[in-house]
């Protein structure tokens, strides 16, 4: 009996010398995260507080954010456009679920070492807390940040009024987990037909006053006007490129004062329009020139990480 009970006793204290360690790796594996996460939102402060402006190209999955990462860009951004399009779908407010915007948010976080601040849309949903609550839940996806715009998703009345928009702003500041996760407040008049450029800017200007970290105008027609939204509030501003064909640059942009340059769904059109090109070569012409256009498979297959096979 005394064999049988030492033997009880070892196996209860290995048992127990394993939960410890599993906990010990779980908790090590917790802390490496967070601290990874910690140094992501500091380089993403950097940024914003450097000399000049930095490009944030829109990732719309894991591959293209490693690809861009390798191409030595500092920091990255989600487009809700480019997931759209590539699940085959409008990319309209509405067709897209907060899950399945953090979800592939989630999945460019852990492809690369970069900072990504995500495309949040209206929030969605129309009330403050559906600000807060989209907030909260990207910033556990490991976000360093995201974008709510003022764009209600209805056609017939497409901006939110402008103290439900501040509202909105001020709920998603209050729910961020820490000063690192950027806010970033767009007013949308420009691109929804509404070229109200003192209303834009008294709305930049309220989203800043609210906490906003950075404010943010698609559409602005042309470099005057850009300037002019730069010279309105303290906090930087982010400006999209790819909307149409503007003849200014990054050096252009960043002399009238702009600190941010993304490419929104630009980037993403872009490749769909080299497949469908490639596509109707194929099948008008019988000819496979676009296969000289294509990068190589071992170039292809360089950019990415080489992973186990999963498990059936």
């Amino acid at each position: 009996m005394a064999n049988v009970a030492t033997d009880r006793d070892w196996r209860s204290s290995s048992d127990h010398l394993a939960k410890n360690e599993r906990f010990e790796l779980r908790k090590d594996c917790k802390t490496m995260l967070m601290d990874e996460n910690r140094q992501r939102l500091d380089e993403f402060i950097h940024l914003h507080h450097s000399t000049g402006a930095f490009l944030m190209p829109n990732a719309w999955d894991a591959g293209t954010a490693r690809i861009l990462e390798g191409l030595g860009f500092k920091a990255l951004a989600t487009t809700s456009a480019g997931l759209a399009f590539s699940m085959g779908i409008r990319d309209s407010s509405g067709s897209l679920s907060r899950s399945q915007v953090l979800d592939n948010a989630r999945s460019i976080v852990e492809a690369t070492n970069l900072p990504v601040s995500a495309d949040l849309e209206n929030g969605f949903g129309d009330a403050p807390e559906d600000c807060a609550q989209t907030v909260r839940e990207a910033a556990k996806a490991g976000l360093c940040g995201g974008a709510i715009e003022d764009a209600t998703g209805d056609p017939d009345n497409p901006i939110y009024e402008f103290k439900h928009a501040v509202d909105r702003i001020r709920a998603a500041v209050a729910a961020k987990s820490g000063p690192g996760f950027l806010i970033t407040a767009r007013a949308e008049n420009f691109i929804y037909n509404r070229p109200d450029l003192n209303d834009t800017i008294l709305r930049l200007q309220a989203f800043e006053e609210a906490g906003a970290d950075v404010v943010y105008a698609p559409g602005l027609p042309d470099i005057a006007t850009v300037r002019a939204v730069c010279k309105s509030v303290s906090v930087p501003v982010n400006v999209v490129v790819g909307l149409s064909a503007a003849s200014y640059t990054v050096d252009d942009l960043s002399a009238a004062g702009v600190k941010r340059i993304s490419t929104g769904g630009s980037l993403a059109r872009a490749a769909l329009g080299e497949m469908i090109r490639a596509a109707q070569e194929l099948k008008a012409c019988g000819t496979f020139g676009y296969s000289k256009r294509a990068i190589s498979d071992d170039d292809a297959a360089s950019q990415m990480r080489i992973m186990p096979r999963a498990a059936n």
